[in-house]
């Protein structure tokens, strides 16, 4: 008996199971991703992003703290401030994300694979994993990286109160040209006003 020849898993299928996994693991990191990727979104239609731009966009922003899975409990729910060697764990999971998304397109280079290892390289080449700076880091990652120091600030974390929209406005501002595009916290700036 011949079987049917095998059908590929669609790439929503694979995103979905893989957001499941995620917040089976970190129901926190679950619920932040969804929200990075309504404002990604939100940023990128402002910006005048192609159909298909937004498309990546919207994937790399689901998946950009995909990586977390590998990180340990100890490390990925201690409730307070991480020491010198757990921030250098905490910061593989750019690397994680991208290994994992790199296997999903076996193995070749996608923009939604450098997105998520790039999300937090900083604007002036501070960042990590690898010093990019300025418009060498890929535009979505620039994007997300906006979009999640917002929520991350936004939100309640074991380690911080919640802050309100304005300090957080005032701190992304600050950050505007050392850690995130300019261009981009202003174009924020005008999106989360009015959404």
């Amino acid at each position: 008996m011949i079987s049917p020849p095998e059908t590929a898993i669609p790439i929503d299928a694979i995103a979905q199971a893989l957001t499941v996994a995620l917040g089976a693991r970190d129901h926190y990191t679950r619920v932040h991703c969804d929200r990075v990727v309504q404002l990604s979104e939100a940023l990128g239609k402002h910006l005048g992003l192609t159909s298909k731009e937004l498309e990546h966009l919207s994937l790399g922003a689901r998946f950009h703290d995909l990586g977390k899975i590998g990180i340990p409990d100890t490390v990925l729910r201690k409730p307070e401030p991480f020491e010198a060697h757990e921030w250098e764990c905490m910061k593989q999971h750019v690397v994680i994300g991208e290994q994992i998304v790199l296997a999903i397109n076996g193995g070749r280079v996608s923009s939604v694979a450098r997105t998520v290892r790039h999300h937090h390289e900083h604007f002036d080449g501070s960042g990590y994993p690898d010093g990019l700076k300025g418009s060498a880091i890929p535009l979505d990652a620039r994007i997300i990286s906006v979009v999640d120091s917002y929520d991350a600030m936004i939100a309640r974390r074991p380690y911080h109160d919640a802050r309100d929209h304005r300090a957080v406005m005032d701190i992304l501002n600050s950050e505007s040209g050392s850690k995130h595009d300019p261009d981009l916290v202003h174009a924020f700036g005008a999106v989360i006003e009015n959404s």
